[in-house]
């Protein structure tokens, strides 16, 4: 049963792709819009603060929470050991305030929040993987060469198995960001109603 009251859209894409940036700069401008604060069992970067930027847990808490119904739908990634998911209590208390909440999920949370949300789903890609390469190494410069390996391979693999069941998709060109929010926002605010890339 789909949720009619309840606006969710979702900003999607590979890690480093740009998601969190547009899905901020659409908040700033919009104010009924908010972040859905993703669950994780990861460790915090520098300066990532708990209940802002994600619900940092231990994976022992993680799955009691799964049990209790507190995550929703969530996804284990095999090869970095960790845990995401949509932290119901978070999700509520924004629909309490009558807020539009954009959601940065994978492929299972976009499939959950179609299915029962209707949500709107967005595919922000990079424009080629050497891009994506470079922004992951500037954001991070202490990464290790096995971990961007792995986030470059899941990356791939989101690109040819996932953008297809998202109902837009744009691409974050390099040095054009501005391009890819105003796109964004004309999807969300009803100006374009095809599928683009």
């Amino acid at each position: 049963m789909i949720e009619q009251n309840k606006k969710v859209i979702v900003i999607a894409g590979p890690t480093g792709s740009g998601e969190s940036t547009i899905t901020n700069k659409i908040i700033e401008k919009y104010p009924n819009y908010t972040r859905l604060v993703t669950a994780t069992t990861r460790q915090p970067r520098l300066k990532e603060k708990q209940a802002v930027d994600y619900y940092f847990f231990s994976k022992e808490i993680f799955l009691q929470e799964i049990k209790k119904g507190n995550i929703i739908e969530y996804t284990y990634v095999k090869n970095r050991d960790v845990y995401y998911g949509s932290y119901k209590l978070d999700l509520e208390e924004k629909f309490k305030k009558g807020l539009t909440v954009v959601v940065n999920p994978d492929i299972v949370g976009t499939k959950y929040y179609k299915k029962y949300y209707n949500a709107v789903t967005i595919f922000i890609k990079p424009q080629s993987i050497n891009d994506l390469t470079g922004r992951l190494k500037k954001r991070d410069p202490s990464i290790s060469k096995e971990e961007l390996k792995n986030r470059i391979e899941d990356a791939k693999r989101e690109i040819e198995e996932e953008e297809q069941f998202y109902d837009y998709i744009v691409i974050n060109h390099e040095n054009k960001l501005d391009e890819a929010i105003l796109e964004v926002e004309n999807i969300i605010t009803k100006k374009r109603a095809k599928k683009t890339g």
